[in-house]
């Protein structure tokens, strides 16, 4: 079945689309037509019943229920009037039309609603199928007893039952659900080749761009699309496209590099090889001039082996991060014990030589600056002493250094290092009871060159914030600011464990 659903679906997104509006419109169609014709089928049955009443209380004018027995006066050009009514006097039939028979099924329906309006009191109307599908009606002829003051309650002297044939009104609401299935099988059509159209039109500059992109990757070309006079979310598609491009020439470049390394460096063993065989095969050898020969032929592909595995090793070399662990509480402790050894200064970590080649981290030292007085600041470190991460020392110490630096020069008093296990890595947390960071500036926080107070009397070009976060990245981590966090500013290191 879900084989079957699999290959009746659409493969063209203008096919689903399609078939996504169709199906919506469809079910919106179904319940507004079952609505509307539940409504006019419910309003055909009140006019029925407003006729079948109407018609009651014409009769029961010409009912006379104020002497015992009841009376049905006769009146001028009644015979219409008196076509499908049955009268009676309590429960006792006194007329009934000359089309109804006496014991027919009609008649006794008229019966029934008469006996159920004595016993229960209240009036009701019902059907019943008699050939067509008649719907008859119960009315009571109220009348005074007599003798009885005029105040006496009123008795239930006479009933008047009238019934009309429904199948005019069950021919029209027929006709309308006809005319409105009709129209839903319009509407529908409609929709589907509109939205086709619609959404084929739409689709067309994204078909056009994707052929664009298609030839331009093959032959490396460099054109772009650009943003050109297009819409909001192909202009997103175009900068996508040319980012794709970019890559693709980017990675034709880097195989076609390897692949002239790779050639140029096999070039001599395999001439090697090639000479080698040419000179066994010249004329017959010795056994030991044959044994020479093989050790020279298993040399050369040795070292095309060699070759191999060194140019790939160093085309993949950056691709993940230095592998390695750390005890992070010695690499903290070292930023405690500068600081301590430096009371009247701040500690601040500078990078002396980082170079970041996909991810790699070689060289970083520490520094202290000279002029950035402080009054009275703490720095403790809270954490067990057996937690280690699984990043290289360098690449801890560069990812913290600057959340230190921070924290250290905006701090009033203290400063604290928290360092904790996680269920899925490690994390270190600088706190500091500064001034925090503007709520207005927190979206900016990590974006390179930013600063909340480029004026507020401290150094810095705002790198050092979007430094730790892409190398915690790079390691598999994050580096958070804790918003939540309102004395001060609380800054979290994620890495994983090592």
């Amino acid at each position: 079945m879900s084989a079957l659903a699999g290959r009746c679906r659409p493969r063209t997104l203008r096919g689903r689309l399609s078939l996504v509006a169709l199906t919506t419109a469809t079910l919106v169609m179904v319940v507004l037509t079952v609505v509307f014709n539940a409504i006019v089928r419910h309003h055909l049955q009140q006019q029925a019943d407003d006729e079948l009443r109407t018609r009651a209380s014409a009769v029961a004018a010409t009912v006379d229920t104020r002497h015992q027995p009841v009376r049905v006066l006769e009146t001028p050009h009644d015979a219409a009037l008196d076509t499908n009514v049955w009268i009676y006097a309590g429960t006792r039939l006194l007329e009934h039309p000359a089309s109804a028979a006496a014991d027919g099924t009609i008649t006794r329906a008229a019966t029934h609603l008469v006996a159920h309006l004595t016993e229960h009191g209240d009036r009701r109307c019902d059907e019943v199928t008699a050939g067509d599908r008649i719907r008859l009606c119960a009315e009571p002829v109220a009348g005074v007893r007599p003798g009885a003051r005029p105040t006496a309650a009123v008795a239930t002297a006479a009933t008047v039952v009238t019934a009309i044939n429904l199948a005019p009104y069950r021919a029209s609401a027929d006709t309308l659900l006809i005319a409105s299935l009709a129209f839903d099988a319009t509407v529908l059509a409609c929709t589907y080749v509109l939205t086709r159209l619609a959404v084929g039109r739409a689709l067309r500059p994204v078909r056009t761009m994707t052929e664009q992109a298609t030839r331009w990757s093959v032959v490396a070309s460099q054109e772009r699309f650009g943003t050109g006079d297009r819409p909001a979310e192909l202009s997103r598609l175009g900068a996508s496209l040319d980012e794709l491009l970019d890559r693709i020439r980017a990675v034709l470049r880097h195989e076609q590099q390897l692949t002239r390394e790779l050639s140029h460096e096999l070039r001599n063993p395999l001439a090697r090889i090639t000479a080698e065989l040419d000179w066994w095969q010249a004329r017959p050898r010795s056994t030991d001039e044959t044994r020479a020969t093989h050790t020279s032929i298993a040399e050369a592909a040795a070292s095309m082996r060699t070759i191999c595995e060194t140019v790939l090793d160093d085309a993949r070399a950056g691709a993940h991060t230095v592998p390695g662990t750390t005890d992070v509480m010695a690499v903290l402790r070292r930023f405690t014990d500068q600081h301590k050894h430096s009371p009247r200064e701040k500690a601040k970590v500078s990078v002396a030589e980082t170079t970041v080649a996909e991810t790699t981290v070689t060289d970083m030292t520490v520094a202290k600056t000279t002029g950035a007085k402080v009054s009275g600041v703490d720095i403790t470190l809270d954490g067990p002493n057996t937690v280690m991460a699984g990043v290289p020392a360098a690449l801890l110490e560069r990812i913290v250094a600057p959340l230190i630096d921070n924290a250290l020069r905006y701090a009033r008093s203290r400063v604290a290092l928290q360092v904790a296990p996680g269920p899925d890595g490690i994390r270190v947390a600088v706190v500091d009871d500064g001034p925090g960071v503007p709520a207005t500036f927190t979206a900016q926080l990590f974006q390179p060159g930013r600063r909340a107070e480029p004026a507020d009397g401290h150094t810095g070009a705002g790198l050092g914030l979007p430094l730790a976060r892409r190398l915690a990245r790079s390691a598999g981590g994050e580096v958070t600011h804790d918003a939540d966090h309102t004395a001060g500013a609380r800054f979290v290191v994620h890495l994983p464990a090592g």
